[in-house]
């Protein structure tokens, strides 16, 4: 039996929505938030020849390189002030994560010290990004330096003034973020993300079906990705919405003399708990050393770096195998921070609810993890098929990866979670209406 929220979500219509003034202004702060970071995208660093650049950008776009033009929607193959994107503070975020599980100190001020220990934790993870973004723009700089005719001017002034730029650029995108997911809707860092994949969605579409035309792939090959796609998103979405449902009862109760027949519901588990925080958190830390490397070997760099660089490079295995441990990794770590099996086996027993056939309490914590990690290994290979089959696929044919899985991954799942969202705000909506109108009829009665 569907709960009162689910039926007041298939109740949503138009009607509903143009009464949410402040759903509004949030879906507008958010547009406008994400406009900005568009046009962020096509401000260049100073110092560049743009000409040379492209051209540079070209030879190496279908390795790791078009991977992160992908993940700050087109601003690499500009080299505009969001290069970096925010990929340096998701490196951090994953970093401070790990650390916490391992510093007691830290878990400690992540359980117990309440908002001012999450805001401490957000301030270490803010310092860690300005490291991790200085180093990585400076590696930036002095690729572009080694590449023949990019920097006009090449010195200590660009190196310098390209780390400002382009720390300057993730961390007003980092404050954008915060922005949105505070007064907007949904995600900010997820929708930054997003919009960039999206922005540049329809050129890579039109380009492929170019491709096909012209006969640089074949036609059946063309149309063929163009459908793989559909059937990826609609494997994403099946997936994305499964779940497995623990029944969970609750004992009769007698109120006065009457005696009322004990309440049955459904502790939902989903499938994939983890959302793409795997996906991208796998990718980031795989861009880390390789943007790097990238951009160091189009210079004289030795040869363990253009080894690397090439190891590291689209559809190879040392890169597919990375990416895949990343991804699993992160699907049962996540999933950890994120669902908590003895919390919830507590907050069942305090409220009188068990689990047929299973004991309250520490049996119930146990049933509730063994069933959580069997999902999410299901989840984790999911994750890891969408993500990596495309990619072999796709980079053989050398197209653009904004196609690829990682990108329908998130395109689909910040979909979904964004909708889910407005919804939400829409059920509070006509719940407010419904105890308005009650509030109403009791006063006229009196």
């Amino acid at each position: 039996m569907a709960s009162a929220a689910e039926q007041l979500a298939r109740n949503l219509s138009f009607s509903t929505f143009s009464k949410a003034k402040a759903l509004q202004q949030r879906i507008w702060f958010t547009l406008g938030a994400l406009l900005v970071y568009r046009l962020g995208t096509f401000i260049p660093v100073p110092g560049l020849d743009p000409d040379a650049f492209r051209a540079t950008f070209e030879q190496s776009q279908q390795g790791i390189i078009g991977m992160f033009n992908m993940f700050s929607g087109g601003a690499v193959e500009r080299m505009a002030i969001f290069a970096l994107n925010l990929i340096p503070y998701i490196t951090a975020s994953i970093v401070v994560q790990v650390v916490s599980t391992a510093s007691p100190r830290l878990e400690a001020l992540k359980k117990e010290g309440g908002e001012a220990g999450r805001r401490k934790i957000n301030q270490y993870t803010r310092y860690l990004a300005v490291v991790f973004c200085a180093v990585q723009a400076y590696g930036i700089a002095v690729g572009l330096e080694g590449s023949q005719g990019v920097v006009l001017d090449p010195g200590w002034f660009f190196r310098i003034s390209t780390v400002i730029t382009l720390v300057g650029g993730t961390m007003f995108l980092m404050w954008l973020g915060e922005q949105i997911t505070a007064r907007g809707v949904g995600n900010g860092i997820s929708l930054i993300i997003f919009a960039g994949i999206v922005a540049n969605l329809p050129s890579t579409v039109a380009q492929t079906l170019e491709l096909a035309r012209t006969g640089a792939i074949p036609a059946f090959a063309g149309l063929g990705m163009l459908l793989l796609a559909l059937i990826v998103i609609a494997i994403i979405v099946f997936f994305e919405r499964a779940q497995r449902r623990l029944l969970i009862q609750y004992p009769k109760r007698q109120v006065g003399n009457k005696l009322f027949q004990g309440d049955t519901s459904h502790l939902p588990l989903k499938l994939n708990t983890s959302g793409v925080i795997p996906v991208i958190f796998g990718s980031s830390l795989l861009l880390l050393p390789a943007t790097i490397a990238s951009f160091a070997a189009q210079g004289n760099a030795p040869g363990w770096l253009t080894t690397v660089t090439a190891l590291l490079g689209r559809g190879q295995p040392l890169y597919l195998a990375l990416f895949a441990f990343f991804i699993i990794f992160f699907a049962f770590f996540y999933t950890a921070i994120v669902f908590n099996p003895t919390e919830t086996a507590d907050n069942l027993k305090r409220s009188g609810g068990f689990i047929p056939g299973i004991r309250p309490g520490e049996r119930t914590a146990q049933h509730i993890d063994y069933v959580l990690t069997r999902i999410t290994v299901a989840g984790a290979l999911y994750l890891t098929v969408v993500a990596l089959i495309p990619e072999v696929l796709f980079s053989q044919l050398a197209v653009s990866q904004f196609i690829g899985g990682t990108s329908l991954l998130i395109m689909v799942t910040v979909t979904l979670d964004t909708i889910t969202q407005i919804q939400s705000h829409l059920v509070a909506q006509q719940y407010e209406g419904l105890l308005k109108k009650s509030r109403l009829g009791g006063g006229k009665r009196r």
